[in-house]
């Protein structure tokens, strides 16, 4: 094998904040022609949300979560069955996924 086909490895590091995680139930995301960014936010029974993450990223690498969120989808499915799709929220600012540019619920 020579170099160009070496697998590379990437040491990652987690904050310990990180690591506890972020439940989120709703998220905003937007574009422009450079990049994707979605905020993914918490709602618990007030009129007030948190976001708890913001990501910001390159169309193709947008593309790629998509593509990762199908496949692990598609494994879930073939072990614990179909995964219901909620029903989406009848107004806006309740629990859901919201097109930013539009405003549109998704």
């Amino acid at each position: 094998m020579d170099n160009q086909q070496q697998e590379k490895k990437v040491q990652i590091k987690i904050s310990d904040e990180v690591t506890k995680g972020f439940y989120a139930n709703n998220m905003l995301v937007f574009h422009t022609p450079e990049e994707f960014v979605m905020d993914f936010v918490s709602v618990l029974g007030t009129n007030q949300g948190i976001v708890g993450a913001k990501i910001i990223t390159s169309p193709g690498h947008a593309k790629r979560i998509l593509s990762a969120l199908k496949d692990n989808i598609e494994k879930y499915e073939s072990r614990f069955g179909e995964i219901k799709i909620a029903s989406a929220p009848s107004s806006p600012g309740e629990i859901g996924f919201e097109d930013r540019q539009t405003g549109k619920s998704l």
